[in-house]
């Protein structure tokens, strides 16, 4: 997921196919594809003017230069 800006986000195609998950203080939104189950993108809760963009769904993305961060939950100390 990469961070961006409210104002930076567009989403072109597609809006119909979105299904919305909310959970805990059901503050961030959460949303995938009810056709094939993709989680593209979800509304931040921490930084609720923010989006979290899954890009490597995103046609003719490339990840190269963008730093991976290890994340593992409860599972890393």
């Amino acid at each position: 997921m990469v961070k961006v800006h409210e104002n930076q986000f567009n989403l072109l195609e597609g809006k119909d196919y979105l299904s919305e998950y909310q959970f805990h203080t059901k503050t961030a939104k959460h949303y995938f594809c009810r056709k094939c189950g993709i989680y593209p993108f979800h509304r931040k809760r921490t930084a609720a003017d923010h989006y979290g963009v899954n890009v490597f769904y995103l046609e003719g993305f490339s990840a190269e230069g963008i730093a991976v961060r290890q994340t593992g939950g409860s599972q890393l100390n």
